[in-house]
């Protein structure tokens, strides 16, 4: 098994503490395959802390990552597999993160399906802080010890826990928390939010509620729906209590109870009310109260306008970092980055916003193309023909939400 984990790990990842690269790793591999696989058997076995850095978010703060050093990979890809071959059969299907078969696009997709076939009247959009660095250990290992009767692999996760980190060159104990960036840490946080959240939601949330509901969790990003305002108001105001039993707090600036929803869209509208509907955000997209062409009411997805900006923020800055490459390089990797955005954004109701994209990136690059100090200036018609043999990726919708 260590031996498929080690085939599988990505070599162009950055390294760790130890910087050994997985190319050589395998320059003995079997010989520190046997070695790692007899130090595990003896239980000598310690990982080393991971180095912490710090990579920007869209907020202006910093995400704090963790790099595990090449044989702690192989043995966090193991456990990995072995904890989601025990816990994927368990995990409810409103579960979307860093699960198999999975993701972000399965979760706009039932969010679409329930927001406009249901009768959900109120969402309540909430936000943990910092849950990945305040998920708390004893209760890791109380959830882990429910299904897992094998010492070994809870003592190795306990280690993993609490090895610390590097940071700036000063080993800092680790007391909370799994540092995102280590392959372990997204299954951990699966579990987590699947005792704290989704079982306590169905067995305790959905036998006090009267009408439609739902809940779609993605990681630590999650939202609720509910027919009725006084269910929404009861599960806000238990979500709070839930939350700090277990060590995390809602962010209060970024969570919200909000009226929204295609069933009470269509009912303003029949009585000739025109009070515009809420919005909300989830994973990038906007969510809004758009018309069907006969004018019925629906909540469609948009690109958000915080995630736009903020890409093209990013655009502009890898542009101009790279605009000293060859012409035919730079339309070659800003092509990739484009059908990158078309791949996650393009999905229905957001044809403008991925066109919108792909002008602005043009209009763009025509200024950074004018900027290169030893290159010749393009005229507008020297860059509409330099665009007929370099032609910018077309927009697409990749996905369909029905």
């Amino acid at each position: 098994m260590l031996l498929q984990c080690h085939k599988e790990l990505d070599g162009n990842k950055a390294v760790g503490i130890d910087e050994i690269t997985k190319k050589e790793y395998e320059r003995n591999l079997e010989q520190n395959i046997d070695g790692l696989v007899e130090r595990l058997k003896r239980k000598p076995y310690k990982p080393q802390p991971s180095i912490r850095v710090y990579i920007p978010k869209s907020n202006g703060k910093l995400r704090p990552l963790g790099i595990a050093c090449y044989e702690d990979k192989i043995i966090q890809l193991a456990l990995k597999k072995i904890l989601e071959a025990i816990y994927e059969p368990r995990v409810l299907n409103c579960m979307y993160g860093f699960r198999p078969n999975r993701g972000c696009h399965g979760a706009i997709k039932e969010l679409y399906k329930r927001m406009n076939n249901t009768k959900i009247c109120y969402i309540v959009d909430a936000d943990i802080k910092g849950f990945f660095d305040h998920m708390k250990y004893e209760w890791i290992i109380k959830f882990l010890n429910l299904y897992i009767k094998d010492p070994n692999i809870i003592g190795l996760v306990k280690k993993y826990l609490k090895v610390g980190v590097l940071d700036g060159g000063e080993l800092m104990a680790s007391e909370e928390g799994s540092a995102q960036g280590n392959i372990i840490s997204p299954i951990l946080a699966n579990i987590y939010m699947h005792n704290v959240l989704t079982l306590w939601y169905k067995f305790i949330i959905t036998k006090e509620c009267r009408g439609d509901n739902f809940l779609i969790v993605y990681a630590d990003d999650f939202i609720a729906g509910f027919q009725y305002k006084w269910e929404a108001e009861n599960y806000y105001k238990l979500l709070k209590e839930r939350m700090d039993k277990f060590g995390l707090q809602l962010e209060e600036s970024k969570s919200h109870l909000l009226q929204n929803g295609a069933y009470v869209a269509r009912a303003k509208q029949k009585n000739g009310e025109y009070t515009r509907i809420e919005t909300f955000d989830y994973l990038g997209f906007i969510f809004y109260c758009g018309r069907s062409r006969k004018g019925t009411p629906y909540i469609m997805p948009k690109t958000s306008s915080k995630k736009f900006r903020q890409k093209m923020r990013d655009i502009k800055e890898w542009l101009y970092a790279n605009r000293d490459q060859t012409l035919k390089e730079l339309m070659g990797m800003l092509n990739l980055k484009l059908v990158g955005h078309y791949r996650y954004y393009g999905i229905s109701f957001n044809g403008r916003m991925i066109a919108n994209y792909k002008q602005q990136v043009r209009e763009l690059l025509f200024k950074v193309l004018n900027r290169r100090s030893d290159r010749k200036s393009y005229t507008k018609e020297g860059f509409i023909e330099m665009l007929k043999y370099y032609p910018l990726a077309m927009p697409k919708i990749y996905v369909s939400l029905f």
